[in-house]
């Protein structure tokens, strides 16, 4: 009241009204958003009106009183009738739809869902950025949810069933499928001037100083701390600039703007994309519920799975197993056998939940799977069902989305040309430079850049023209900033922000290191990792890894996947024979299911 502004109070009561409804104090809460609303009303402020009589419903309805919260929504709507507030607008009809919901008005219900969706796909387009995108999707992705129910509780006839699939696609990787849409001359289009010296200079630094923490990490015991943390420190400082010019590029200079209105693939666009003999097998959330969609080239479903609360605990321990392998060769040499016995227990568990539900519709010798959420982190080729894993029975690719598997499906890619191979190894991984020697002696037409030839420059100008681009090096995953999660070359760590400024249309990019396909998930199931780079960069297909792999035995899989593959079996094909083959040597998962092959 000291500053003269009366208003201020008020909106403390508001963020108060939230507070006391997140402790189930619905009373005191409601009797707030109403003296606010009263103000606001007197005070002529449409915006904080709709907002006091949003939080009225919503606690309403929280209060199981679902005819007053429709009462407020409409009131709200009422005001957003004169105003353009199409955020406001969109969170109105969420709530109505959810109040409907309650009420038992299906049919409403889904009338007003249909219109926070036009309203959500509106604002999210105009957005400028990917950035601001998927933070925007977060807290959305109900709307899509409670349609897909809508559907699929109405009479199970074939066009609810497609408008459901409709809804997963457009929840999935939205951004994504949005670049992969726009026009290649707007994805490529760079201005150099404004701020693009400043980004690239950002970038150079950045690289640098990753570089030179790399090299400090590598001296093990004898690593300053003092150093790391500076160089660290120096990292994150550019970093955060770098992605405060990205916010406020223009949109002709933004590469990752997105503008394009993208719109989900229909079931004939997929199934033209899928290979002969395959099924798609596409995971997705509903709350705490995990549904599938089943897509071959006759048959098309939608069936429950399980709940999330079930497969979580699962996977946690399986990661557990998994990370036994960092305590050393003499451990995992004592105890090999207990601890492939542990983990196919857990694999056997995973493969209750998620593949026994849907095993019977699923047909051909292929598989593309579409998962979500930490699925993606998930080797879904070693379920295991007590005596087969999956990949004994099929060969298995991944998608970040059926729309994204159908639009990369129609994208050209270089079907012939050289190929480009980089090796990078250190006192770590030193069998990295043997690896990279034996692909070059199999691919066809192979370029070979051991240690500090194997730059970035290298790759930038080399990479538009090859068929297969295969680097062996060290990479590292960031889940503080996915953005910069990155691999190590000579001379600089290659980023997803590097990533999205190239061209490589390649058939297939292999980065062989460590967790070179970990992702962090943003809303709207958007993967944060390399591989979104490699999609933007034309990358027809990568094969990447799932977690930190052992050096000899990525060597060996390495070798024959690319004997297979030049011997005339396709990239899946070649995969399955590869992890089958080297589990003879290796038994344990670990070895022989951390590669997991991306095709767009």
């Amino acid at each position: 009241m000291k500053e003269k502004n009366s208003a201020w109070p008020f909106l403390i009561d508001l963020y108060q009204a939230a507070i006391l409804m997140e402790q189930d104090r619905q009373g005191e809460a409601q009797r707030l958003c109403i003296g606010a609303r009263r103000f606001f009303q007197k005070a002529k402020l449409p915006s904080t009106i709709v907002q006091s009589q949003l939080l009225l419903a919503r606690s309403y309805l929280l209060s199981g009183k679902p005819h007053l919260a429709q009462r407020q929504c409409l009131r709200a709507l009422a005001v957003l009738d004169r105003v353009e507030l199409p955020l406001l607008s969109c969170r109105a009809q969420q709530l109505m739809g959810q109040a409907c919901l309650a009420a038992g008005s299906n049919g409403s219900a889904y009338g007003c869902y249909q219109k926070a969706r036009r309203l959500l796909e509106k604002t999210r387009t105009a957005l400028r950025n990917e950035e601001m995108k998927i933070s925007f999707m977060e807290d959305k992705l109900e709307i899509y949810e409670s349609l897909i129910q809508l559907c699929l509780d109405t009479e199970p006839d074939g066009s609810n069933l497609e408008e459901a699939f409709e809804y997963v696609e457009e929840s999935k990787s939205r951004i994504l499928q949005d670049v992969m849409s726009m026009p290649e001359a707007d994805r490529s289009a760079h201005a150099d001037d404004g701020i693009q010296p400043r980004v690239r200079d950002l970038r150079a630094e950045i690289n640098w100083y990753s570089s030179r923490l790399g090299q400090e990490e590598l001296r093990g015991q004898d690593a300053s701390h003092e150093t790391m943390a500076d160089l660290q420190t120096a990292i994150r400082r550019r970093e955060n600039e770098l992605l405060r010019l990205v916010r406020e590029m223009p949109v002709s200079e933004a590469v990752s703007a997105g503008l394009a209105a993208s719109r989900p693939a229909t079931i004939p666009e997929v199934r033209k994309s899928l290979p002969a003999d395959s099924t798609l097998l596409e995971y997705f959330q509903i709350q705490d519920r995990l549904l599938a969609v089943i897509l071959t080239q006759e048959n098309f479903k939608i069936v429950p799975v399980t709940e999330i609360q079930f497969v979580a605990p699962l996977w946690e321990k399986l990661q557990f197993q998994l990370g036994k392998f960092r305590l050393g060769s003499e451990y995992v040499d004592t105890f090999s056998d207990s601890l492939l016995r542990t983990t196919q227990v857990h694999l056997r568990d995973l493969h209750d939940k998620l593949l026994a539900p849907v095993e019977k519709h699923l047909q051909g010798k292929h598989l593309v799977i579409v998962p979500h959420g930490f699925l993606h982190r998930l080797p879904f080729q070693a379920l295991y069902d007590g005596s087969d894993y999956l990949i004994d029975k099929f060969s298995v690719s991944y998608a970040p989305s059926a729309t994204v598997q159908a639009f990369g499906h129609s994208r050209t890619f270089n079907r012939q040309g050289p190929a480009l191979v980089m090796g990078i190894p250190d006192a770590a991984a030193p069998q990295i430079g043997d690896e990279a020697k034996e692909v070059a002696k199999i691919v066809p037409k192979a370029n070979l850049f051991l240690g500090k030839s194997a730059t970035l420059d290298v790759l930038r100008k080399k990479g538009p023209n090859c068929r297969f681009i295969h680097i062996a090096t060290h990479g590292y995953f960031r889940q503080d900033s996915p953005m910069f999660s990155g691999i190590r070359l000579a001379d600089s760590v290659l980023s997803l922000m590097d990533l999205y400024q190239m061209k490589l249309p390649a058939e297939l990019v292999t980065l062989s290191g460590c967790a070179t396909g970990a992702n962090a998930i943003a809303g709207g199931d958007e993967l944060l990792g390399l591989i979104r780079g490699l999609i933007y960069a034309g990358a027809r297909a990568a094969l990447l890894t799932l977690w930190d792999v052992h050096d000899r035995s990525t060597l060996e899989f390495m070798t024959l996947f690319y004997r297979h593959l030049t011997q005339g079996a396709n990239k899946t094909l070649a995969l399955q024979k590869a992890a089958c083959h080297l589990r003879e040597r290796y038994p344990h998962p670990y070895y022989w299911a951390a590669f997991s092959l991306i095709v767009t």
